[in-house]
């Protein structure tokens, strides 16, 4: 159980693997006002980079749970940088399985819901590990523009336009499953380059290196064609974190 190389390889040693700079991560957990002692419970971890800086910055504790041996290794080695590795832990395995020995004050999933099959099953995923009266962080794309033809709805990593909701969709999704939505950090179009842009030189440079892989054919095409189609997608597609307490 791993996620594919080609994935681990395109994101390089990026720390935050979606489209939010440090600042804005940084910004989220001041927002939703974390309290010394909380814990937090996050499933498709990544890099660990939220519940390592937040366990240094809010003096929070908690778990990471997720597939990519990759990033869980690179967890660990982000707790030891930063000082926490008595407050957190990373474990390798499915998260959308993943249920928290004791309930959480914090539960999160930023930009993974597919571990749920979307936005409805994530929730209640989450929510077998919240405590009563619990918050839930839910990263999740939605559309800024509708998109006009489907070489634009492709081009925003989706496969039909009922993929994603626009913005007011959303919100209206999470109250119809009984939550209220109580803050949100939304991309912008930096932060969205930011995400994007670094993973093309990453690519270049490893083309450069390993011109005679099996994936050198499919990273050249992939270098060829995402600059792009990222140009669609900072304007049609947006991404935020929403805040949820249940109602």
């Amino acid at each position: 159980m791993d996620l594919p190389r080609h994935h681990t390889i395109r994101e390089g040693d990026q720390r935050i693997v979606n489209p939010f700079t440090a600042e804005k991560l940084a910004a989220l957990g001041r927002a939703v006002r974390l309290r010394p002692g909380d814990t937090l419970l996050d499933l498709a971890s990544g890099r660990g980079e939220m519940l390592c800086t937040w366990a240094r910055d809010h003096h929070i504790s908690g778990t990471g749970v997720d597939i990519s041996t990759v990033a869980v290794d690179m967890s660990r080695r982000r707790a030891g940088e930063l000082g926490v590795t008595d407050r957190v832990t990373f474990v390798h395995g499915d998260a959308g399985g993943y249920v928290a020995d004791q309930r959480v004050d914090v539960a999160a999933c930023i930009g993974a819901t597919w571990i749920g099959g979307g936005v409805d099953g994530t929730v209640a995923v989450l929510e077998r590990s919240l405590r009563p009266g619990g918050m839930l962080l839910v990263g999740e794309p939605y559309w800024r523009l509708d998109p006009p033809d489907q070489e634009t709805v492709e081009a925003c990593h989706a496969t039909h336009r009922d993929d994603f909701d626009d913005l007011t969709g959303l919100l209206r999704r999470f109250h119809g499953l009984g939550w209220d939505v109580v803050e949100w950090m939304l991309a912008d179009p930096d932060s969205w380059d930011r995400y994007a842009a670094p993973q093309w030189l990453t690519i270049r440079r490893w083309l450069d290196e390993n011109p005679d892989d099996e994936l050198a054919g499919q990273f050249r095409a992939e270098l060829t064609a995402d600059p792009l189609r990222h140009v669609r997608r900072r304007e049609f597609l947006g991404w935020g974190v929403f805040a949820l307490l249940k109602r």
